[in-house]
């Protein structure tokens, strides 16, 4: 296969107060072998405005980081900073990840080839690949995890493993700012690419592990503020996209407003009368079923938040 398809990659990561995590992240992408598709890479790390000492840490640790060009910017939301990241980048393709994600030393090796092959194949470049992101709750040994039926993902783009030629992104007109607060914004991205008929091309062997802290009772109020804030924002893609696919995705119709109504029970099933079934689950071991279980209420909370959003807008 020729070097014609070499790529010179800039991996775009925007951060916000996740610097324990950030370390593992960076330091795994300072290990990527390199193939014969893969001209040079770096690193553009866009600091949201943390407050928990990212950037310090950072210049701290500069020299440990060679492929790191760090950026800042006021908290403005992931949309934005990745927008930064891609406007700095030097390469002619972005991988995009997020700060809590580890990869593995074929990262980048894996999308190289994946984007070659499906280049030769199609006799085009009009595509994009998208790898595997496995969550996990093990923050000493993120890369040991299994994959896990719960692991699957339908989306066509999302921006938590994929890598994408700069120029099509720039078509597009990058990601669309308005999305400030949780939640949509690669989504919405994604429905434009495919508009311009961009290709997903799976590639499973580009995987990354998400990390994120066991289940706790005391993550709830924040999740379910997260949740209402993705209805809100699923109304901003609604609003650009006014399909029923989008209705669909964002949980605006009827029918998510009874499958959450009736298994919530109208809502009775909540975060305080569910509280000691979850601690119990969670006593045991059983961290990710309690939140699998805490998805009823959490769902229902979405689901209010985006039809609150969409009467008032429209009022």
């Amino acid at each position: 296969m020729s070097e014609q398809f070499a790529k010179f990659f800039s991996v775009v990561i925007p951060t916000y107060n996740r610097q324990s995590i950030l370390i593992k992240c960076l330091k795994a992408l300072e290990t990527q072998k390199k193939s014969n598709f893969i001209k040079d890479y770096e690193v553009i790390l866009v600091d949201d405005g943390s407050t928990d000492g990212t950037l310090e840490w950072l210049v701290e640790n500069a020299t440990k980081f060679p492929h790191v060009k760090t950026f800042s910017q006021t908290h403005q939301g992931p949309a934005a900073a990745r927008n930064l990241g891609v406007k700095q980048a030097k390469g002619d393709t972005i991988i995009f990840i997020d700060s809590d994600l580890i990869v593995t030393e074929t990262f980048l090796q894996a999308h190289a080839n994946a984007l070659a092959k499906g280049e030769e194949k199609t006799n085009s470049d009009r595509l994009f690949t998208y790898g595997w992101v496995i969550n996990t709750c093990n923050f000493d040994n993120p890369t040991s995890e299994s994959y896990k039926i719960t692991d699957f993902s339908a989306a066509y783009f999302a921006t938590g493993n994929v890598a994408i030629a700069r120029k099509w992104l720039e078509k597009v007109g990058l990601f669309d700012t308005r999305f400030q607060l949780y939640g949509w914004e690669d989504l919405e991205l994604g429905v434009r690419l495919k508009q311009l008929g961009l290709k997903l091309v799976k590639c499973p062997e580009a995987v990354g592990y998400h990390w994120h802290p066991p289940f706790n009772l005391e993550q709830i109020p924040s999740m379910i503020e997260r949740e209402i804030e993705r209805g809100k924002m699923g109304v901003i893609f609604y609003q650009k996209h006014p399909t029923f696919n989008v209705k669909m995705m964002i949980q605006m119709t009827l029918f998510h407003r009874l499958l959450w109504g009736i298994l919530s029970l109208g809502g009775r099933l909540n975060e305080k009368t569910m509280k000691p079934l979850l601690q119990w689950l969670i006593d045991r071991g059983k961290p990710q079923l309690a939140l699998e279980i805490a998805r009823i209420f959490l769902n229902w909370y979405n689901v209010q938040g985006v039809y609150q959003a969409y009467r008032e807008i429209n009022n």
